[in-house]
């Protein structure tokens, strides 16, 4: 995707801003809540959220329903239009988390129908538990034929580190085969030698099974099952209470009530120790035209909304996107001046967001926050080279519409109607916008910057060659920021001191508020700068960046590694050093660096693909295994 999103704080008379937050506050607001309300009510909840996704139609639905209720009256149109997206938006996000979670628990449900002692697997058979081994045996080298016992003792220490690190590579793939295996299988022994080789690491182990390490082994999966259980359970969408009425509830209910088990009491103490809302939902305009550009009688850009065109609002921003807005507006007097002749489908401005910012002070809330509005924008529409492969890219998507309909035959005439509307946005398409000439940025596709994660060291680059399989070079955090190292090392200072405050202040039970700078996404884009301008030296054609889903494991995959490496073979100092060492050096926000190097390839055009970290090895290797898992899934 090529879009970002801007800013910009808007400024009106104080008439104008009770007025919108009169409507957003006490119309709005609660016309979400009672959407939100009614569809985790409704009873097909629990299909939509096994299946991950709900109709827009029936939001559409519930909410015309609920437009005829009195305390929702008196809305512009536009604002039950938003209300139905913020609804749908909210239910789409809740539900994709929701089938994540729940294929995950049908997951570990299905390991835990899996692990058995190996009593359990010998009489689940019907053998004796050396037969199970050796099927075991036979299935292993049936998928790893190539094991470090068959090379040669003769290697060199270099080697069999190769070697080794090959086999850990190789472990995740082994694993899934497994399962599917186990899967597709019908054979009860051969089921039962899959589940006795997943319990042991896809290994034949030389001694008996520890009852007690099995029974630690299963209690685990039972915990994490229950865990993801509690999960699906308790995530249900609600709405913002701008009255605090649900808060003060709960807290009477708490007093005067005794709760029927932990579960209820945990619910009413995580309401209670929740923030009310005080902001109210935002709005959305998902068409750019509900937006109105002008310049007031001192040459200020201005803007109004359709719906509430009575009321305008000035634009406040950065100049370094002021450009941005010029453009929005230069856009829409372009198509008045050729009488509509060209079409929004082209215009820089996509969508908005109309919301209040959380203000400090006392008094009226609309005095006391400030009004934002977030503009997404496609880049590629700056320039006449990007708008015209955007041009051709919904140019064919309108001509492959005509053409299923056409293709139908005898038309009514409503879809006779429809086909006119589609050529004449086809019409409108092809025609030009007057936009300055910037040649389109041309990547190398076989030409891959691969990122890895560490805790140590948040960021470590590699370049590859598929063609050649080559890395081209490696850039550590030290090479990234150059001369701005000293920054990140400021950084690491500040988590450390605020972490100290947070702890005593845990310990005095005083407020654990505490405020950082902004430091970090500083930095963060500052890494960002610098790999963007990596790829664009090197020509490459698309950034791999890691998957953040299994970021715990990379994360704790380093810090064991640290601590066998610090104190081989004594497991207790192993965990003693894991835990200084988890204290000494804090989390990056690796979601914000992602986020950072997404908005500025964006920009250029150049691709972000995803892959998953490999947990063992360099920084440096796994950077590169990221930019090959990466072109790999091209395929």
């Amino acid at each position: 995707m090529s879009q970002i999103t801007i800013q910009c704080r808007l400024v009106a008379s104080p008439g104008t801003r009770q007025q919108l937050w009169t409507l957003m506050a006490e119309r709005n607001t609660p016309l979400i809540n009672a959407l939100i309300e009614q569809i985790s009510q409704h009873p097909e909840f629990e299909i939509w959220r096994r299946k991950g996704k709900i109709s827009s139609t029936l939001v559409a639905q519930l909410c015309k329903s609920l437009k005829t209720e009195v305390r929702f009256n008196g809305q512009p149109a536009r604002f039950y239009t938003s209300a139905e997206h913020a609804a749908d938006y909210i239910f789409k996000s809740w539900l994709a988390i929701q089938k994540q979670l729940q294929q995950r628990l049908d997951g570990k449900l299905r390991w835990l129908e899996m692990l058995k002692s190996d009593e359990e697997l010998a009489q689940a058979g019907e053998v004796e538990l050396n037969v199970i081994r050796d099927r075991a045996s036979a299935i292993l080298s049936q998928l790893q034929p190539t094991t470090p016992n068959d090379e040669s003792p003769s290697h060199t220490k270099k080697k069999g580190k190769q070697i080794k690190k090959k086999v850990a590579s190789t472990d995740r793939s082994l694993v899934s085969q497994l399962f599917d295996r186990y899967r597709d299988s019908k054979q009860v022994l051969e089921r039962c030698a899959i589940a006795f080789l997943l319990k042991n690491g896809c290994k034949i182990p030389q001694d008996n099974e520890d009852p007690q390490k099995f029974a630690q082994q299963r209690r685990k999966a039972e915990i994490q099952v229950k865990r993801l259980q509690e999960q699906i359970e308790s995530r249900i969408p609600h709405g913002r209470d701008l009255t605090g009425a649900s808060w003060l509830n709960t807290l009477e209910t708490a007093t005067q009530t005794v709760p029927k088990d932990n579960a209820e009491a945990k619910r009413w103490q995580n309401r209670l120790l929740t923030n009310p809302s005080v902001l109210p939902f935002p709005l959305i305009f998902e068409t750019n035209e509900d937006l109105v550009w002008k310049r007031n009688a001192k040459g200020r850009l201005c803007i109004h909304f359709n719906g509430l065109s009575d009321y305008t609002f000035a634009i406040y921003c950065d100049n370094r996107q002021l450009h941005w807005f010029q453009r929005f507006l230069e856009d829409q007097e372009t198509k008045r001046s050729s009488k509509n002749q060209h079409s929004s489908g082209l215009f820089t401005l996509r969508s908005a967001r109309l919301a209040w910012q959380v203000g400090e002070g006392k008094g009226n809330p609309w005095d006391v926050h400030q009004l934002t509005l977030y503009c997404t924008i496609d880049t590629r529409l700056w320039t006449a080279e990007g708008t015209e492969q955007v041009r051709q890219e919904k140019a064919a998507e309108v001509a492959k519409k005509i053409t299923q309909m056409e293709s139908k035959g005898d038309l009514l005439a409503t879809q006779q109607v429809y086909v006119k509307r589609l050529n004449s946005t086809l019409t409108r398409i092809n025609t030009p916008f007057d936009r300055p000439s910037k040649p389109l940025y041309q990547g190398q596709s076989h030409i891959v910057v691969g990122l890895s994660l560490g805790l140590e060291k948040p960021a470590t680059v590699a370049v590859w060659n598929a063609d050649t399989n080559q890395v081209l070079a490696q850039y550590g955090i030290r090479q990234l920021l150059g001369e701005n190292y000293r920054l990140f090392t400021r950084r690491r200072t500040e988590q450390l001191k605020t972490a100290h405050q947070r702890h005593k202040a845990q310990k005095r039970e005083a407020p654990k508020q505490l405020g950082e700078s902004e430091l970090g996404q500083y930095v963060d884009r500052l890494l960002a700068k610098s790999i963007v301008t990596i790829a664009k030296t090197f020509k490459s054609g698309s950034i791999a960046v890691p998957k953040l889903g299994n970021i715990r494991e990379i994360v704790e995959a380093e810090i064991k590694a640290k601590a066998e490496e610090k104190c081989p073979g004594f497991v207790e100092g192993q965990r003693k050093y894991a835990k200084q060492y988890r204290t000494s050096v804090h989390r990056w926000s690796y979601g914000r660096l992602i986020e950072s190097i997404r908005s500025q390839a964006t920009k250029l055009g150049i691709v972000i693909e995803e892959a998953k970290q490999p947990l063992t090895g360099k920084l440096e290797e796994k950077a590169k295994e990221v930019a090959i898992a990466a072109y790999q899934a091209r395929a």
